[in-house]
């Protein structure tokens, strides 16, 4: 079936102000991670109402709508969560409460990333108006918790435990009107060191864990700055985009360098005049393609100053395990795996298609950001990190980035997004399923 790509955006057009009152009816709930029953909820009751197959809710609290009965499986998904507001001083309207314009909502989580949501439901919407929907595919909304604290745990869970595997999902994270198609992955390392506490006013006899500990960081900081010439003792992670070092360098220069800095430092010490017994660090540490958290952390147990200081140091990966909404825990290393789809890849290749019939070859957007979209490539990747580090990094599953909003309002105060975007994306949505599948 030839798709109408003008009946498409009309549709799309058509559904404007309903997912501008949607949006904003989900802004008015506070859902940081674990608290995101109220969006939940409002989200189901959107999907009730716009006649999808099936409506559940996962015992994670995850909410996952089907529309369609046809052979593939294809997701989208949108984190429901938000970042809390900071402090409100710095917000010129109600975070909640919010606002709209003729052009823009504002409100916390409006870019990052409810709008997202917004799009795939009426997206999904209207695949049925049209007559789109067929035996070849169903489409899976995953409206999902807990991202900001841990990104890709819902997938993990979806995946594992609700034994959900979609041939491929598109994460509807903000993509300033482009298609991503990767990102950098990211890990916590912990650093600690051990010595042996005396009194201040003699330092010689104990061993200060804080004096070692500076060492340590000296080489860190050396890990993220140097360059890669041979006379450096302690090669920067620049080397990772040479062939030399990196058998993937080809994409790990698109996707840019990874990084490591320290974060937090903490310390124990029986007083304020004694020597301090322990030290540690976190780092949070940047990955491209080619490294994985094992490279990662025998980087950090090989630099000179961990070896100097032998088993007083210890390397290792933080863990998550806070419970969700629900009261489920499902506890997970924070490790969360760089992903890149190729970009000769089917999916890669048909959401181009999608957006290319319904907008041209460049990026649209509002007037305030159109020069800077357009200076940009139209399949670029992320900044930050999204779902994708669980369900391609992880799983393998192939994931593609397009949805409303702007990375740069990601966790801002004065957050904002534009309808333009919402029905931008909820367009592209509604004709990829068919492109993808016809024969």
């Amino acid at each position: 079936m030839a798709l109408d790509y003008t009946k498409i955006k009309e549709a799309a057009q058509g559904y404007e102000k309903d997912m501008t009152a949607f949006l904003r009816d989900i802004v008015k709930f506070p859902g940081e991670s674990c608290g995101e029953k109220a969006h939940i909820d409002r989200i189901a009751e959107e999907m009730h109402k716009l006649d999808f197959n099936k409506v559940e809710i996962d015992p994670m609290g995850n909410v996952l709508g089907y529309m369609g009965t046809g052979k593939t499986l294809i997701a989208f998904d949108a984190h429901i969560d938000t970042v809390g507001i900071g402090n409100t001083d710095n917000w010129t309207f109600d975070p909640y409460e919010g606002f709209e314009s003729e052009t823009e909502i504002g409100g916390r989580g409006t870019s990052d990333q409810l709008g997202g949501i917004v799009s795939a439901v009426y997206g999904a919407r209207i695949m049925k108006d049209l007559g789109l929907l067929s035996d070849k595919y169903t489409v899976l909304v995953t409206g999902t918790v807990q991202e900001e604290d841990c990104d890709g745990l819902c997938w993990q869970y979806i995946i594992n435990e609700d034994k959900i595997r979609p041939e491929f999902v598109v994460s509807t994270e903000p993509t300033d009107g482009g298609i991503y198609r990767g990102q950098r992955g990211r890990m916590e390392i912990r650093v600690g060191v051990t010595g042996i506490s005396c009194h201040g006013s003699a330092p010689e006899r104990g061993d200060n864990a804080i004096y070692k500990m500076a060492d340590i960081l000296q080489d860190i900081r050396a890990l993220n700055e140097n360059d890669a010439a041979d006379s450096q003792k302690i090669k920067g992670l620049v080397k990772m985009l040479d062939p030399q070092y990196n058998p993937e360098w080809e994409e790990a220069n698109f996707l840019g360098r990874g990084t490591v800095t320290c974060s937090q430092i903490f310390y124990t010490s029986p007083s304020r005049c004694a020597v301090a017994d322990s030290c540690a660090i976190s780092l949070d540490r940047r990955m491209t393609a080619g490294e994985t958290w094992e490279s990662c952390l025998d980087e950090i147990r090989m630099l000179p100053s961990v070896q100097k200081y032998g088993k007083d140091v210890t390397v290792s990966m933080y863990e998550y395990a806070r419970p969700s909404y629900t009261g489920l825990t499902y506890p997970i290393e924070c490790y969360f795996p760089t992903w890149v789809l190729p970009k000769d890849h089917k999916v890669t290749t048909a959401i181009e298609t999608a957006y290319t019939h319904l907008y041209g070859g460049s990026r649209i957007g509002p007037a305030e950001a159109i020069d800077m979209r357009r200076s940009r490539p139209l399949t670029d990747k992320w900044t930050f990190s999204t779902n994708g580090v669980s369900i391609m990094g992880r799983n393998g599953i192939p994931v593609i980035g397009f949805g409303p909003g702007a990375e740069a309002q990601a966790h801002a105060p004065n957050e904002k997004t534009w309808k333009q975007d919402l029905v931008t994306c909820a367009a592209v949505y509604a004709a990829l399923p068919s492109i993808y599948t016809e024969d």
